[in-house]
């Protein structure tokens, strides 16, 4: 069975620092071994694709739209049972 590392502000610190490295190697073109920054080649996506993604997001926005919409009518009835027993409470005191 794997041991467990407790997970300091020191070790958290260092991990970021070896994946921040990790970045900065593989993204960097000289790394890689190409000279000129023009001959690097851009990932391209269709138009069809980005919109199909955007529409994703959109319709995401819109039904975590409706969740906080719930949400709040739920969280306004707990406030109001809260605040009658708290009001039941301090008579009865």
């Amino acid at each position: 069975m794997a041991k467990f590392r407790k997970l300091t502000p020191s070790i958290l610190r260092s991990i970021i620092l070896e994946e921040k490295e990790k970045l900065m190697n593989e993204s960097d073109p000289l790394v890689q071994g190409i000279e000129d920054p023009a001959k690097v080649s851009a990932d391209e996506k269709d138009a069809g694709e980005q919109a199909q993604t955007l529409e994703k997001d959109i319709d995401f926005i819109k039904v975590l739209k409706i969740e906080e919409k719930k949400t709040r009518r739920y969280l306004k009835k707990v406030q109001e049972a809260k605040a009658l027993i708290s009001k039941r409470l301090l008579t009865k005191i």
